[in-house]
């Protein structure tokens, strides 16, 4: 993995690797500005709420092919689902562990399938309530109402998530999604 890193003249001893390419970048922060629009900004029943969650969803299922077809770091291979490894990273952190994943850490796997399901899941509620079978249907629209709450829970942690590991690895998360590039201090491992 080591051989993998580029070298740049950035921060003395600090290593640069590209890991997320322009079209995870993309859907990132366009669903990012998606949930934003339908959380604070569009009329819950307007025809702009549904067409933009209709872009959610598109966008999720983008994610999840381009998670099959996509670079190393943006398949599920570098960053699959597994309530162990997010428990044993978890130890490593309270150990003092600063290791620098290069993909997502094993809690940010997590959260990432957490937020994906969540979107999908209000998505299928969302176009259930649009349907002649299911318009009006009172456990629909709490369902809906419900994990939208529950995706809204899971952004703020994902936010603090972030905030925490750049903290803790020295990393800076935020713009790494932004250039493509993760900045490594030196000293830090590499799992």
């Amino acid at each position: 993995m080591q051989a993998a890193l580029q070298r740049t003249r950035g921060r003395a001893g600090a290593r640069e690797v590209a890991v997320w390419d322009p079209l995870v970048r993309l859907i990132h922060w366009s669903l990012a500005l998606a949930i934003l629009l339908n959380a604070t900004l569009v009329e819950d029943e307007s025809m702009a709420h549904e067409w933009i969650g209709y872009a959610a969803l598109g966008l999720v299922g983008l994610r999840l092919v381009w998670a099959l077809v996509g670079p190393r770091h943006a398949r599920f291979s570098s960053f699959p689902p597994s309530p162990v490894r997010a428990i044993g990273h978890l130890r490593a952190i309270l150990a003092g562990d600063r290791s620098v994943h290069l993909s997502h850490n094993p809690l940010g796997a997590l959260m990432v399938y957490n937020l994906w399901a969540s979107v999908i899941a209000i998505g299928v509620t969302g176009h259930m309530m649009t349907t002649p079978a299911w318009f009006g249907v009172e456990w629909v629209e709490e369902a809906h109402e419900a994990i939208f709450a529950w995706l809204i829970f899971s952004v703020a942690l994902h936010v603090a998530g972030v905030a925490l590991e750049s903290w803790r690895s020295g990393v800076n998360l935020a713009r790494a999604m932004l250039n493509g590039r993760k900045t490594i201090p030196e000293g830090r491992d590499l799992p």
